[in-house]
């Protein structure tokens, strides 16, 4: 199925888990890789809000993507965020979703508000 790449730059990225190891088979416990490198794959848990509305994602990341300076809480940026529809039958039960893969998770700023800066003035 096609990718879908996601614009990011309106949006607050603030991750609510650390990376940790991608699993594939959780009954093996096989680690996930990179189809093309053969790179482990690691997961970032984050809430996306844009636009007053927000979402909770897990993205797939190379481990060499993995940036420096991560804190729970404080904005990360998520570059080549791409958005990937799937469907698999498990168990005889048809699944389907949105699988999330970026290329690097690093620290990130919050974004400037569309429309100009509001300055506030103590008296």
């Amino acid at each position: 199925m096609r990718s879908i790449r996601a614009e990011t730059s309106a949006a607050t990225i603030l991750p609510t888990e650390a990376p940790e190891t991608k699993v594939k088979d959780r009954q093996t416990g096989e680690v996930a890789k990179d189809a093309v490198s053969g790179e482990t794959l690691k997961t970032v848990g984050v809430v996306y809000i844009e636009d007053g509305e927000s979402s909770l994602l897990k993205v797939a990341i190379p481990e060499s993507g993995v940036g420096d300076g991560l804190a729970l809480g404080a904005p990360v940026s998520l570059p080549g965020l791409v958005a990937r529809p799937w469907e698999s039958t498990f168990n005889g039960q048809q699944r389907h979703g949105i699988a999330f893969r970026a290329t690097a998770v690093m620290a990130g700023t919050f974004p400037i508000a569309m429309g100009g800066l509001t300055t506030c003035r103590s008296s």
